[in-house]
């Protein structure tokens, strides 16, 4: 038996409501914690509204759901890797600082920023920019007491260069089931190449409707993760479930639930798991 408990949550940015009504949403369905979005056009509230850390902080003391991180998911729509400068990079700096801010308010041990859409890391140019803005994030989340994580979908080496280049002890990896399965790369391998960097919350999602990957690929690579996973003791204290769940069907929010549970006992015992029926 290993020597950590492994919990679930979700996400508010997949659920039909944010910020205090997912907490109870969260709390309704039996998950043990949520990961929040900072908000932004056309992604909710923004956290750092007058009032809005205290309500959730009542609804988690309330409901007894963990607050887990804040996740900075605007920078998707802002381009982390704007040229250094610019209006776009000094709107960059402003929101981290934002969402730093706000992670500590609340009281999380993480906050975490994506490289997809106008962040993606699609080149050297914005690999060296991703590096120096994460390595400026990295010190500012440090002298809050909070960790500061990437996701994005580089192979293995890079990732491990990525977080060589920025430098901190503060730095982590977000993974995530799926979406390196999206880019032809298999998340097993960044497990063995970067297990020692990860966030102790992984990411559980299933292929999204509509995306061209075999589902049975899908499943063979989730098996492959969590066994790698647990051969390289990767201590996740986290499986933090992303699957879209804003129709707010509570019986697909409850197999998906039990499916996690079942992942996350997986990982802390060592023995194998039944299909989900």
């Amino acid at each position: 038996m290993s020597s950590w408990a492994c919990d679930v949550g979700l996400v508010d940015w997949r659920l039909p409501e944010r910020g205090p009504g997912a907490v109870r949403r969260a709390a309704a369905a039996g998950a043990d914690g949520i990961q929040l979005d900072f908000g932004g056009p056309d992604r909710g509230e923004w956290l750092d509204a007058p009032g809005r850390c205290d309500a959730l902080l009542d609804a988690s003391a309330d409901t007894g759901v963990r607050l887990l991180a804040v996740a900075g998911n605007h920078l998707n729509d802002i381009g982390l890797t704007a040229q250094a400068g610019s209006g776009d990079a000094t709107r960059v700096r402003r929101f981290l600082g934002r969402v730093l801010d706000a992670a500590h308010a609340l009281g999380v041990p993480l906050a975490f920023v994506p490289s997809f859409r106008r962040s993606a890391i699609d080149g050297p140019a914005a690999f060296e920019r991703t590096a120096e803005v994460l390595g400026w994030a990295a010190s500012e989340a440090e002298s809050r007491g909070l960790l500061l994580a990437s996701e994005n979908v580089l192979d293995g080496r890079s990732a491990r260069r990525l977080a060589e280049r920025v430098g901190s002890p503060a730095f982590r990896l977000v993974l995530d089931t799926f979406n390196p399965v999206a880019e032809g790369l298999c998340p097993a391998d960044l497990v063995a190449e970067v297990g020692h960097l990860l966030a102790d919350q992984v990411h559980l999602k299933d292929r999204p409707p509509g995306v061209a990957v075999p589902p049975e690929l899908t499943e063979d690579m989730l098996d492959e993760t969590f066994d790698a996973l647990h051969e390289y003791r990767v201590p996740v204290r986290t499986l933090v479930l992303e699957n879209d769940h804003r129709n707010g069907d509570p019986a697909r929010l409850d197999r998906d639930l039990a499916r996690a549970r079942a992942r996350a006992h997986q990982l802390t015992s060592g023995t194998g798991i039944e299909p989900a029926r």
